[in-house]
């Protein structure tokens, strides 16, 4: 019989003697293998076949010593399902943003095997070919209605948080759609084959703390909820979210992804010591020089105190150095002891 793979095993609170890791965006931008691969295909030929979406998966595999993989996708890719045009040049760009209570009634509700099918095809594909778990995802419904009411990234989403104040009912009723979807779409990345799932909330933080436990909350734990009878970990990552804590911490999850902004010794404080940290340094340290990223990871992996996932605290930067994850990646490798020795370097 196999052992149960450390990533695995910290999902479930394990205190590993070495945390496992993985980095969030760990398939794309920053490899060169990605850039030459893109050079002959455009991003959403790459999403929807499954042979060249695994090439991406495995890519940062062959090149880092990670102890998982994250099927390579985008959080807008099921959105198609319900009736929604997007394309990316090169972020995200929905064509026919919603802007009423009609728009958000014309979505559908589709049933899972014509959510992304591309997905669960390529996860299959994978799980072969994998020595290490592989990690499913989806984007949570606040995020995801974010860009389909704003229509591309934006630094603050005004439109979005005025169709929220201004529509409430129909925003819940957005959030919910989304939710029962997400839901859908994870169950068939799970029965594929995923291992785990993550949850991105990415613009949680947009949000007062008393919008996100009406809106958002009740939308996250539906998705959580629909995943529990089908055993496997359960990760949430919110981002910019310190003052969504206290009720973030109260959602049905294995895992609570960390990002940078917050030290991970107070959550900790907050979450007790058996629940397991995912995260959390700054993807910009990664441009620092090799040895003070290690000292910087030696650093994150002594204030866990606790079960804990290595990874960075939101997706690596396209132009980060592949000498840094490296350096990275050996000192968190290292163990505790020579970890206590680069952390005073």
């Amino acid at each position: 019989m196999n052992p149960t793979p450390p990533f695995l095993r910290a999902c479930v609170g394990e205190a590993l003697a070495r945390p496992p890791m993985w980095i969030m965006r760990q398939a794309g931008r920053y490899l060169p293998e990605y850039r030459a691969l893109r050079s002959q295909h455009d991003f959403l030929t790459v999403c929807r076949t499954p042979s060249l979406a695994a090439e991406v998966t495995l890519q940062p595999l062959r090149r880092f010593a990670l102890d998982a993989a994250i099927v390579f996708s985008d959080i807008m890719m099921p959105l198609e399902a319900m009736g929604v045009e997007i394309d990316f040049s090169p972020g995200p760009h929905v064509r026919r943003p919603l802007r009423s209570v009609a728009d958000v009634d014309a979505l559908k509700l589709p049933e899972a095997a014509a959510i992304a099918p591309y997905v669960a095809e390529t996860i299959a594909l994978l799980r072969p070919q994998l020595q290490v778990p592989l990690i499913g995802f989806c984007g949570a419904p606040l995020t995801l209605a974010a860009y389909l009411i704003e229509g591309k990234g934006s630094k603050d989403f005004s439109q979005m948080r005025r169709f929220m104040y201004a529509q409430p009912a129909a925003f819940g009723r957005l959030l919910d759609v989304l939710a029962r979807t997400m839901a859908r779409y994870l169950t068939a990345q799970v029965n594929a084959g995923a291992q785990a799932v993550q949850l991105f909330d990415s613009w949680a933080g947009l949000l007062s703390a008393r919008e996100y436990a009406r809106f958002a909350m009740p939308a996250n734990r539906l998705i959580l909820a629909a995943m529990a009878p089908l055993g496997v970990p359960r990760i949430f990552f919110a981002q910019d979210a310190a003052a969504l804590m206290p009720q973030v911490m109260q959602l049905p999850v294995e895992v609570l992804g960390v990002d940078w902004r917050v030290p991970l010794q107070e959550v900790r404080a907050q979450v007790g010591p058996t629940r397991t940290l995912q995260g959390n340094l700054d993807p910009a340290w990664l441009f620092a020089a090799p040895q003070q990223v290690a000292a910087q990871g030696a650093q994150i992996c002594a204030a866990a105190g606790g079960p804990h996932i290595f990874n960075l605290g939101h997706g690596i930067l396209p132009q980060t150095p592949i000498e840094a994850v490296h350096a990275l990646i050996q000192a968190v490798r290292q163990g505790p002891d020579l970890r206590q020795g680069a952390g005073q370097a």
